[in-house]
């Protein structure tokens, strides 16, 4: 039953980094043309304690999922993280105001029966 907690811990810090990222990038605007502009401004990305804080995620999720691969085979565990997708695609429809289509939608029941079918292979 802990591994399945590590798994959950892996995703919920995978999801929590990508999305803190995408949105305070967006708060900043585009990557400069000018290569010293780029510079200056990913430094100040760097800098922000929110995108800080989604490295810092991004960290502690490698070790939940270094915790996971103790418990169960990586080709059990691994499809799991196919949750990350879905929930990156819920929330940033939600709170990101990213678009929905079709095309996703479909994806994502793709790949969640694809999680269905691996997770039932042990």
């Amino acid at each position: 039953m802990i591994g399945y907690l590590y798994i959950v811990g892996t995703i919920f810090f995978t999801v929590y980094g990508q999305l803190i990222l995408k949105w305070r990038i967006t708060t900043y605007g585009a990557l400069p043309e000018l290569f010293s502009d780029k510079l200056i401004f990913l430094i100040k990305l760097l800098f922000d304690p929110w995108i800080f804080s989604g490295f810092a995620s991004a960290f502690i999720a490698s070790f939940f999922w270094m915790a996971t691969m103790t418990k169960f085979e990586l080709s059990f565990a691994y499809p799991f993280m196919s949750g990350a997708f879905v929930l990156v695609f819920l929330f940033s429809v939600f709170f990101l105001n990213e678009p929905a289509t079709w095309q996703k939608v479909a994806g994502l029941i793709l790949i969640v029966t694809g999680i269905i079918v691996t997770s039932r292979s042990i």
